[in-house]
Order: structure tokens, then sequence, then C-alpha cells
């Protein structure tokens, strides 16, 4: 089966608490009290677990990634 590398650069934050990423939103919709919307959620908040990492993708778009999917996937940039 064909492998394939992630080729863009993103920027991305770890979300600890409310005011961490100015895309997290409070909301009673999500377990955990938090939540995102994102490209495929734009009616219901995605959730947003604190240690997740609020990713801004190549085209300006917000998503949340679980850290452990996050450590394996990127690396830090500088």
């Amino acid at each position: 089966m064909p492998k394939f590398r992630k080729i863009a650069l993103v920027e991305a934050v770890q979300f600890n608490k409310l005011g961490d990423h100015p895309a997290v939103i409070e909301t009673a919709e999500s377990p955990s009290g938090f939540g995102i919307f994102t490209l495929e959620n734009t009616k219901v908040a995605f959730e947003v677990k604190p240690t997740d990492w609020i990713i801004t993708g190549a085209h300006g778009e917000h998503y949340a990634c679980d850290d452990s999917i996050f450590r394996e996937t990127y690396v830090r940039v500088d």
C-alpha cells in the first residue's frame, strides 16, 4: 500500500484552559465542556480536551488533535 508524508507546515497550540486558543469555546454539548468548530463540524462544536493540540491548517482552518497522536505525527520546526 502507498505511504504518504505530511508536508504542510501548521501552527499549533496545546490547549489546557479557556483562553489558550481563541477558536476554543465553552459548550454544554461536550463532555469536557470545551469545543471547536471545524470544517466538518460547523453546527456542533467538536470536543476539545485539556492537553489536546489546536492546529491551524494550511488554509486557516482549526481542529483539535489528541496529544499522543500529535506527538506521533508532528515534529517541531523553529
